[in-house]
């Protein structure tokens, strides 16, 4: 199948009568359902079958019915910058995204190979510290950082796996391969999402869904379960809790979601005490011992009398108890080292040291502006790249050069002066397109990512799956929701 597609260098408009596509243009960007030449990519082709045929007016019935059901669930993220409404549910786009078993199976190994490293770096740098020794990272880097947490030098972690859940951000470069943009090794958000995208999606087209074979991801609240279990020695009865900030936080819905679906406490910091180094929740019918915690919380807000004292949202000696390993914590505490994105841009030499490989998945370009010469390149060249605090999350503390006025660029520019070591920069990269459902009823490509998720305990596992953000905005690169983006399902092929 193939449609006369607008490109954006084109002076003809659309041709008239190619719906649902005939807004659709193709710019410089890799396209996920088109080709160059406007034809569908095979494993498309059965989605725009459907699309072909499908009156616009059920296409918005349809979209209409998904956003329903998510109100109805309270599948909702919290905006804190926004005044006027602060909780709304994540926009969720019904136009769902395909991606091959070949890519996947790339992916998955590529995935496995990354997380793997970064254990054992974490695991380095706070016993032996031989990666500092060889010179593979700088000493200051690491040991400079608010992320490194000196109170996890030499304590044992279960399987050696300080990251036990890991969400990484994929991009498709205009070649067509897969690259990774970030990880994120702290307290990753958005498998909820990725799970309830399926679930209204998969009754949005049942005869697709089932024609395609599309591979499940039905079991990851299963496979979280059995990761968190794996933490502690076997027990006939290991007791787990979800630690949230609470009701207030952006993430809560997954908090309660997950800690619904694994069967296990949901707890806010109140709900727990620590005695004689053994955490206890405060339940209707008494006390009852925690092994696990599967904890949403910043490191520096978990214990006030070990790390910030202001804490509320924390339990006062948690850190004690799991220094005696009387409880588990995942992820380990200390994690946030390897999730700087400094240290992202030394991950494909962490996997040469470490094992001995090539990486399956490339890093995008990255300039590190701690270092002279890169700094110098940044300040010359800021209307053409992204800058990022190295520390920072959400499509927060980031400049895009092409989009910013030469006010904020004169400004970040005194910023990145001032400080260097905190900034690192990258080529403002051209995020694959996808279609995507707009406002005004038609279809129009717009910019999207991939965050698969990663589970490491006993053994590594990535459910066929991942939470595709997309920028709703068009022209957009940023995908973030607490910045106007939105999510797709993601549909990986059996075969």
């Amino acid at each position: 199948m193939s449609y006369a597609l607008s490109r954006t260098d084109d002076v003809l408009p659309p041709q008239a009568g190619q719906q649902p596509f005939a807004a659709y243009t193709l710019g410089a960007a890799y396209d996920e359902m088109f080709a160059p030449d406007g034809s569908v990519r095979p494993h498309y082709a059965a989605l725009a079958e459907v699309m072909a045929n499908l009156p616009p007016e059920e296409l918005q019935r349809r979209q209409q019915a998904c956003e329903t059901s998510f109100l109805h669930q309270g599948i909702t993220f919290t905006v804190y910058s926004d005044n006027q409404a602060t909780e709304r549910i994540i926009p969720t786009d019904l136009l769902l995204r395909i991606v091959t078993a070949a890519e996947w199976a790339r992916v998955e190994a590529g995935l496995k190979q990354r997380i793997l490293a970064l254990n054992l770096f974490l695991k380095d740098i706070y016993n032996d510290g031989r990666v500092l020794k060889d010179g593979i990272v700088p000493r200051s880097m690491i040991y400079g950082s608010r992320h490194y947490h000196r109170e996890m030098r030499g304590l044992p972690v279960p399987h050696d796996a300080y990251v036990n859940v890991c969400g990484s951000d994929l991009i498709r470069c205009e070649s067509g391969r897969f690259a990774v943009l970030e990880d994120n090794l702290r307290v990753p958000s958005g498998v909820s999402y990725m799970l309830a995208n399926r679930d209204v999606v998969r009754r949005a087209f049942p005869d697709l869904f089932r024609s395609l074979g599309v591979q499940s991801i039905d079991h990851y609240p299963r496979e979280l379960l059995a990761t968190l279990r794996s933490l502690t020695p076997v027990r006939d009865d290991v007791s787990i809790a979800v630690l949230t900030p609470g009701v207030f936080n952006s993430a809560f819905f997954e908090h309660a979601f997950l800690a619904r679906q694994m069967g296990v406490e949901l707890v806010e910091g109140r709900d727990l005490l620590v005695n004689d180094n053994i955490v206890y929740a405060r339940t209707t019918s008494g006390l009852k011992r925690i092994d696990v915690i599967y904890r949403r919380i910043d490191d520096d807000f978990i214990d006030p009398l070990t790390f910030r004292e202001d804490s509320a949202l924390g339990v006062s000696g948690l850190f004690n108890a799991y220094r005696a390993g009387n409880v588990m914590i995942a992820n380990a505490l200390g994690t946030g080292i390897a999730d700087d994105k400094a240290v992202y841009t030394y991950v494909p030499r962490l996997i040469r040291y470490y094992l001995s490989e090539e990486p399956i998945l490339d890093n995008i370009e990255t300039f590190r502006c701690r270092e002279p010469k890169a700094l110098s390149h940044v300040l010359a060249n800021l209307d053409k790249l992204v800058v990022k605090a190295v520390g920072e999350s959400g499509g927060y503390g980031m400049l895009i050069g092409m989009h910013a006025s030469k006010a904020e660029r004169e400004t970040f520019a005194e910023k990145l002066k001032a400080d260097p070591d905190n900034y690192i920069a990258q080529p403002t990269v051209q995020l694959s397109t996808a279609p995507t459902l707009v406002d005004s009823g038609g279809i129009e490509p717009r910019h999207v990512d991939l965050r698969p998720f990663i589970l490491h305990g006993e053994k590594t596992v990535l459910v066929p799956g991942a939470f595709t953000r997309v920028a709703l905005r068009k022209g957009s690169l940023v995908v973030n929701s607490s910045q106007g983006g939105g999510s797709k399902d993601t549909w990986v092929l059996g075969q």
